[in-house]
């Protein structure tokens, strides 16, 4: 049989070269059915979960096309439907058994814990060889992140932050807009969230409350100070609480600064200043505006990269509706959920959280 070149390969031509070369077998190898859109289960990546009960379960749902073989989580109950799901996968409370008993059998893991054992979790993960995909924000503190990235570097895994307008159409947009000078140099950025939309501001609670038999408080508190069980902490709500989340700011700023960081390539600010509602060592303010100042950066092709100065706002604060906007036209999210506005010396440009619908006009 004359030799197949690659160019030739359609699907056609592949299934009539395939009769002849058999002579009517129609068995071919896995990898080469993957070609045409069909993956042996052999050939599927063997994906671990820890944190399944909220987000977690939607990232899973999302790598369903692999094979969801373990799932761990501290709380069963809120845990249940996505062990619904995935009926033949092993579940458990703690994932370093998991990860001690099926070592062999995990390629990777999805991790959706709360803030404060996203460090924990993804280093034992990373250090057994797991590539992963670890929800935002990254840690629970600089430092850890800091770990993180020289454990990376070191093990060589894959690693990726759920931050999902990151990799948008949108995305691309925004910075090609403000590279091609489409409102001219930034100088000034506003971003606001509607979070928190949990209680916050809070006090430690004094209540007693009995700890539910599908949960297992120690293995929630991780690498937390020990503290009694509260149902104000877990689950959804441990996001207001600094000992288990980052308040507002940690939970959507990942989202809404992501662009604002990619476009106009920014460092680390000289300085900042900030003003709250009343603060307590517990939880996040109800409200917070944090400004931040960086200084000039080297030029984008021929755009300029002069100082910015950015401020986050929060809680129900928002900045001042942009000049020239058009009467009806909502800045940011029409759900409201935040955004950002950049002002340049030519135009302005604004985006919705996950840099939803970005669009922009000149002065």
């Amino acid at each position: 049989m004359d030799k197949i070149k690659k160019s030739d390969l359609s699907r056609r031509k592949f299934m009539k070269n395939v009769g002849i070369a058999t002579a009517g077998v129609s068995i071919v190898p896995s990898h080469v059915i993957s070609g045409l859109g069909y993956t042996a289960p052999s050939d599927k990546l063997n994906i671990a979960g820890i944190g399944v009960g909220g987000m977690g379960r939607g990232n899973l749902r999302n790598m369903n096309t692999q094979n969801i073989v373990a799932l761990a989580d501290v709380d069963w109950a809120y845990a249940k439907k996505c062990f619904d799901d995935y009926p033949k996968a092993k579940k458990y409370k703690d994932y370093r058994k998991m990860l001690d008993e099926m070592d062999k059998d995990i390629d990777a893991v999805m991790i959706g814990t709360p803030d404060h054992t996203h460090y924990v979790s993804a280093k034992d993960s990373m250090s057994a060889g797991k590539h992963i995909y670890l929800q935002k924000p990254l840690t629970h503190s600089v430092y850890e992140s800091r770990r993180l990235a020289e454990l990376a570097k070191s093990t060589g895994v894959a690693t990726q932050m759920g931050n999902q307008g990151n990799s948008s159409d949108d995305m691309r947009k925004v910075c090609e807009w403000i590279w091609n000078g489409e409102i001219g140099e930034v100088t000034k950025v506003d971003a606001w969230t509607d979070r928190p939309i949990w209680p916050q501001g809070l006090e430690r609670p004094t209540e007693k409350y009995p700890i539910p038999d599908t949960l297992d408080w120690d293995l929630f508190l991780g690498p937390a100070a020990e503290r009694p069980y509260h149902p104000s902490y877990t689950p959804w709500n441990w996001r207001a609480w600094w000992d288990f989340g980052t308040g507002a700011l940690g939970d959507m700023g990942c989202h809404i600064i992501d662009p604002v960081y990619k476009a106009l390539e920014l460092g680390y600010p000289h300085a900042f200043e900030a003003s709250s509602s009343q603060v307590n060592t517990e939880s996040a303010p109800v409200a917070e505006k944090v400004t931040y100042y960086f200084g000039k950066r080297p030029k984008k092709g021929k755009i300029n990269m002069p100082a910015v100065e950015f401020t986050w706002y929060d809680g129900g604060l928002k900045p001042d509706r942009p000049e020239g906007l058009k009467p009806g036209m909502y800045p940011g999210d029409q759900q409201g959920w935040g955004g950002a506005i950049f002002y340049g010396t030519k135009g302005t440009l604004i985006c919705g959280t996950y840099l939803c619908k970005p669009i922009y006009y000149r002065s």
